[in-house]
């Protein structure tokens, strides 16, 4: 585990178990410590399913490669089960990979995650850059493509944050995909106005949310006057379908900044809306996710 630390930030970072951002924590004008990401008490980091705390990037494809099949119109194969709920693949390999330490400073930190074997072609070098300042995080997140063929990539980040019964959350979006059973697409949907959550409405999560958005702005906010704080997360323009989910009765919610839609890895129907990118050997996806704090 690394520590980073910047003014009134403070970060854990667990880089053998992929590179996961254990806690983020933010000190007010006022004195009072902020978690800014999920980080129950007691928590361990694990590779053995998806952590549902802190936050954690999802290469080489993010979300859910159903029937552990990546199929992008031009080339279909198999990759690795991982998902415990038993749909197939989920969230690719880096969460579960150790990342290497390249650079660590006091708010700063490079890390490196490589692919060179296993039965499908995925062969790639995953980056990660994680800064704090006084005001945020910042995660820069790149993939190569190492392989000797074109493949289809994919990528995202996928914070967990705190929620209560007066949260809400404001973020517009163009579009987003109708889901079905076991959040496989049927279609694609356009939005009025922005969307579910452009005038910020309460979360409330009494049954199941589940939305795979298009077209986002790039801007999503976070309110919580119970605790005195707003969280804002911004995205680069490679990170535009974000995946909004949290369970019935659940205290987080997570806005997961991706390259792709929920299924675009194995799914025509969300492919179509929203594919993976093809890249050329050596060819780069990269992009950003920054969250930053604020008290209300």
């Amino acid at each position: 585990m690394i520590a980073l630390q910047s003014g009134p930030l403070s970060a854990a970072i667990a880089p053998e178990i992929g590179a996961m951002v254990t806690a983020l924590e933010w000190r007010a004008p006022d004195g009072q410590l902020h978690s800014l990401l999920r980080a129950p008490a007691g928590a361990v980091p694990s590779i053995a399913a998806p952590n549902r705390f802190g936050s954690w990037a999802m290469l080489p494809f993010a979300n859910r490669a159903f029937d552990c099949v990546i199929d992008d119109g031009e080339q279909r194969f198999r990759v690795p089960a991982n998902d415990p709920a038993g749909t197939g693949s989920i969230h690719g390999f880096g969460w579960q990979s150790a990342w290497e330490i390249l650079r660590y400073d006091h708010g700063h930190t490079v890390l490196e995650h490589r692919r060179s074997a296993g039965e499908d072609p995925y062969r790639y070098r995953a980056r990660q850059e994680i800064s704090l300042d006084d005001s945020g995080m910042t995660i820069a997140l790149a993939i190569i493509n190492e392989a000797d063929v074109a493949l289809p990539f994919g990528f995202g980040l996928h914070p967990w944050f705190p929620a209560a019964a007066d949260t809400r959350l404001r973020m517009r979006s163009e579009g987003a995909l109708i889901l079905g059973n076991g959040f496989r697409a049927t279609g694609a949907q356009a939005l009025e106005a922005g969307g579910p959550y452009a005038a910020s409405p309460l979360f409330a999560t009494e049954t199941e949310t589940a939305w795979s958005f298009l077209g986002w702005d790039g801007t999503a906010r976070i309110d919580t006057p119970s605790r005195g704080v707003a969280i804002t997360v911004t995205a680069s323009e490679t990170l535009r379908c974000p995946v909004v989910w949290a369970p019935a009765g659940a205290d987080f919610l997570c806005v997961e900044p991706q390259s792709h839609a929920i299924g675009s890895p194995s799914e025509a129907a969300a492919r179509a809306s929203s594919p993976l990118t093809r890249l050329q050997p050596g060819e780069t996806l990269s992009g950003w996710m920054r969250i930053a704090a604020e008290a209300i």
